[in-house]
């Protein structure tokens, strides 16, 4: 039986990280473009530059269910990169506004109701 602090271990933890460079010429690949950034605010996941999109996930099965969304959603032009992380590989990342270390965000934690 997996116990309460296994699951929420950081290695046990993901972050899917959706990397894209969308077409945006047309009227058409704008909607385009901004339908599929809507799809993935709608399932979970917030804008963390303005191409890369991340959502924090309790586990890698449930990584895998939102990657398999995203990948259902993709557009027919442009490039779109997923990845999955460890909570403990996102939480090494160094963040900087110029040359200023910007403090780290604290992950959201899901919590399990029974």
């Amino acid at each position: 039986m997996i116990s309460q602090l296994d699951r929420l271990n950081a290695y046990r933890t993901m972050w899917v990280l959706v990397f894209f460079d969308l077409p945006t010429e047309t009227r058409l690949e704008r909607k385009a473009a901004s339908g599929f950034r809507k799809r993935l605010l709608d399932d979970g996941f917030n804008m963390f530059q303005f191409s890369i999109y991340t959502r924090f996930c309790p586990s890698r099965e449930n990584a895998a269910v939102h990657i398999k969304r995203t990948k259902n959603n993709l557009p027919k032009k442009g490039k779109v990169c997923i990845m999955q992380i460890t909570d403990k590989q996102f939480g090494m990342m160094e963040l900087f506004h110029g040359k200023k270390e910007v403090e780290k965000e604290t992950g959201s934690q899901q919590l399990e109701l029974f």
